[in-house]
């Protein structure tokens, strides 16, 4: 059987606050294949990893009084958002704001390490991957918005990974984006892996495989059916997003009735395993890991 991929969707999320160097650490140290920073920009140009440009949610921002005033709404992508967002902050900024535990409901032990850790440069990460000598599995957040406010990803992303020595052909790197138009422009730009996000059909997968190598899909897309099309497309499939908590488990694989207990993730692991899909996204990737190397 060929090697199942293990990507650390955030790092080791279900055990740091995501998009921190210490959950990547901590990812890296469980044996993840790769991990996985989403990226944004800043006012300054500088890519830096969260999960969107909006911050309130990951971040202590609406704690900085001296921030107060760059609270806005803005429609990004068709979707109208209040809150702090990383093109209205430089870097250096950035750098005075500290991380916080998305879902504290959910993972109230990652709240404790709220404060402590703060935003990542792409840069930072990419020296962490390095001197781990794990892949790296970047995505493109919102690369419409960001050009048209001058601040283009694509360019920049893959400068940031030549740099590191991740931008030849061979290296441990896939580039993820929802946007086919990024996709097409980064394809005429290098030959490095390219995903094609897709959240809510699978669509004509033969003009996917025109532009990609491998299609990154939500769990309910995954049926053997559309994993073997996209196979016969030349695609790879990988698939997001697995968790241990009981609110994203199927019923029959819960544990109690409480949303943040952890349930039986490697079970559900398995069930995708056993249709033939190439890799996972988890934030839980010491069991991603378990799973992948028993199947070895």
């Amino acid at each position: 059987m060929s090697a199942v991929t293990v990507i650390a969707h955030r790092g080791a999320s279900g055990e740091r606050p995501e998009h921190t160097l210490e959950s990547y650490r901590l990812a890296i140290a469980q044996g993840a294949d790769y991990i996985e920073p989403d990226l944004v920009m800043t006012r300054d140009g500088v890519l830096v990893a969260r999960h969107e440009n909006e911050i309130a949610g990951t971040t202590d921002v609406a704690v900085h009084p001296e921030f107060a005033d760059r609270r806005r709404t803005q429609t990004i992508d068709g979707e109208t958002l209040s809150g702090w967002f990383t093109e209205d902050f430089t870097l250096a900024e950035i750098k005075t704001l500290r991380a916080r535990e998305r879902l504290p409901e959910l993972r109230p032990g990652n709240t404790v390490f709220d404060g402590h850790y703060t935003i990542p440069t792409f840069d930072e990460i990419m020296e962490l991957a390095v001197d781990a000598r794990v892949g790296v599995y970047p995505e493109t957040k919102h690369p419409a918005h960001f050009t048209a406010l001058g601040l283009s990803l694509e360019q920049l992303v893959l400068r940031t990974l030549d740099r590191h020595g991740y931008g030849r052909p061979g290296a441990p790197v896939f580039i993820q984006s929802f946007d086919p138009v990024n996709l097409r422009l980064l394809r005429g730009l290098t030959r490095l892996p390219l995903v094609q996000l897709l959240e809510h059909e699978l669509g004509d997968l033969s003009a996917v495989a025109s532009y990609a190598d491998a299609i990154g899909i939500y769990k309910p897309l995954a049926t053997a059916a559309g994993v073997n099309a996209a196979h016969a497309s030349g695609l790879q499939v990988h698939v997001w997003t697995f968790r241990a908590e009981n609110e994203f488990l199927p019923e029959d694989l819960r544990i109690g009735v409480a949303p943040a207990t952890h349930g039986r993730l490697a079970e559900e692991i398995e069930r995708y395993l056993d249709i033939g899909i190439d890799g996972f996204f988890t934030d839980f990737p010491a069991i991603g890991a378990q799973v992948r190397d028993a199947r070895r």
